[in-house]
């Protein structure tokens, strides 16, 4: 199963402060938008994203069809396709995509402990 490009979304109480801390660690932006409360944080391959007042909790995040650039993949297996697996499999959702839909797309899951695993397809 290809989830594609893989990041942390992290629940921050002061988006600013968490950027300073993480541009310590090597970290600089991505993506995303500050006045808007979020930010994507990168440091070789490794990607967080910092969501101030969006999410209750940390998330862990897939994005089918995104390399770690935020490229589109040439071939990857869609949100869709991916749900429906599961779904053969028993696993339960907390959200799911339209499929009936094409394109941007997504679903939420939430592991045995609790976390939850978003997988988001923007393209």
């Amino acid at each position: 199963m290809q989830l594609g490009n893989f990041s942390v979304g992290l629940a921050v109480k002061d988006l600013a402060a968490s950027r300073a801390f993480y541009e310590k660690l090597g970290f600089t932006a991505f993506g995303g938008d500050a006045a808007r409360n979020w930010l994507i944080l990168k440091n070789g391959e490794h990607i967080i994203g910092l969501f101030q007042g969006m999410f209750e909790q940390n998330t862990l995040t897939f994005n089918p069809g995104w390399d770690s650039n935020a490229q589109q993949l040439e071939h990857f297996t869609d949100v869709r396709e991916l749900q429906r697996s599961l779904k053969e499999q028993g696993v339960q959702f907390v959200t799911e995509a339209d499929e009936t839909s094409a394109g941007p797309a997504f679903f939420m899951l939430m592991d045995p402990d609790g976390n939850p695993v978003l997988v988001d397809q923007h393209v």
